[in-house]
């Protein structure tokens, strides 16, 4: 009986050395395990992709009970938060310029552009009887009407394209982005990419000086703005379009067809992309002759040092989690879920993310 005894008390040490051993292992990479203790994470930045992301750190929160404050404040007011280190992480449609990179890398090391997902820039208009998809633009037109070259809606140009429409004899209500803005950095890397004049005269940055009229703040101030004004144009992420139940117009792409603004057209921009490892890379005016062509990634922006272990692995869980498992969120709020080769890419950039020299996930 003893020796019964004495045998099964070494069974039970192995069972114990193997089960701490196994507890010192790392997570499976697309865990989305709760930290020991509540964690809050704040971000700000894009209101590009801000519906998408309310519905990721709600879901997030209920997996985990690591709760995610994001503020919307546009794409240049999440670089500079980031920049200062007020944000745990910033949020931007636009690449950051060398001068900006230079100046957040001086103050806390290597930040890292992830692409979250992709979307499309709709051109919204509040036109008596027209609906959806009626009116058909150029990008030589879109640059001349927000150029103010081309101010009224019965121009010959546009009548030309739209013979069928009854355009009204009424000067176009031009409204723009009025703060430093991610979106716009997509809207006029498109239009520096079809018009050498705006390329010359305006340029592409997330804030430009615009020729007129009506400035809004936010995808929601701008889609506001065209909802109210009659006669009037804009540009907005198009989850905004379709919660402000705005018209679109089709747009001629680079291969000469006219598309809208849908969800495959926004993934079929991405197709036949050469995509780097640093991810900074744009879409607009894709050559594949199904895209839409104004289309950009946003990406978080990131350290890769951390500063604070606690949060630093809340944080890469939760960037883990949103590009496999939140993908899922993407398609129902007209978003492009993320490609194979670009989750790879994102993957790679996630496991770099270090606290004192030791990456803080593992596959």
């Amino acid at each position: 009986m003893r020796r019964f005894s004495d045998d099964w008390f070494v069974v039970l040490a192995v069972i114990l050395v193997v089960a701490v051993g196994l507890a010192g292992c790392s997570a499976p990479s697309n865990s989305a395990t709760a930290p020991a203790g509540p964690v809050n994470l704040t971000g700000a930045g894009a209101t590009f992709p801000a519906p998408l992301y309310t519905k990721w750190f709600d879901e997030y929160n209920k997996l985990t009970g690591v709760k995610v404050n994001y503020q919307p404040i546009g794409s240049g007011g999440g670089i500079s938060q980031i920049t200062e280190g007020t944000v745990d992480f910033g949020a931007s449609d636009g690449i950051m310029t060398e001068a900006q990179l230079t100046k957040a890398e001086s103050k806390s090391g290597p930040i890292l552009h992830i692409p979250m997902t992709s979307g499309s820039v709709a051109i919204i208009y509040n036109l008596a009887d027209l609906g959806t998809g009626q009116l058909k633009l150029t990008g030589d037109m879109l640059a001349g009407i927000y150029l103010k070259k081309i101010t009224r809606w019965n121009d010959p140009a546009i009548v030309a394209l739209n013979p069928d429409l009854k355009l009204p004899d009424a000067a176009i209500a031009v409204v723009f982005r009025s703060d430093g803005s991610g979106t716009t950095y997509i809207f006029t890397n498109y239009l520096s990419k079809v018009s050498q004049e705006w390329s010359k005269q305006v340029g592409n940055a997330t804030s430009v000086k615009w020729p007129g009229d009506i400035g809004g703040q936010g995808n929601a101030g701008v889609a506001g703005q065209v909802q109210q004004i009659p006669n009037s144009i804009g540009y907005v992420e198009l989850a905004y379009a379709k919660q402000n139940k705005l018209a679109w117009a089709k747009l001629k792409n680079a291969a000469g067809n006219f598309i809208e603004p849908a969800l495959a057209a926004t993934t079929m921009a991405a197709e036949g992309v050469t995509l780097p490892d640093d991810m900074k890379v744009m879409l607009t005016n894709s050559s594949n002759p199904d895209a839409y062509p104004i289309v950009g990634f946003t990406w978080l922006l990131v350290y890769v040092n951390q500063k604070d272990k606690v949060k630093g692995e809340a944080l890469v869980k939760m960037l883990w989690w949103a590009i496999h498992d939140g993908q899922k969120y993407t398609e129902a709020l007209t978003y492009a879920s993320l490609a194979a080769p670009v989750v790879s890419k994102a993957e790679n950039e996630v496991l770099s993310i270090m606290y004192q020299g030791q990456p803080l996930i593992s596959r």
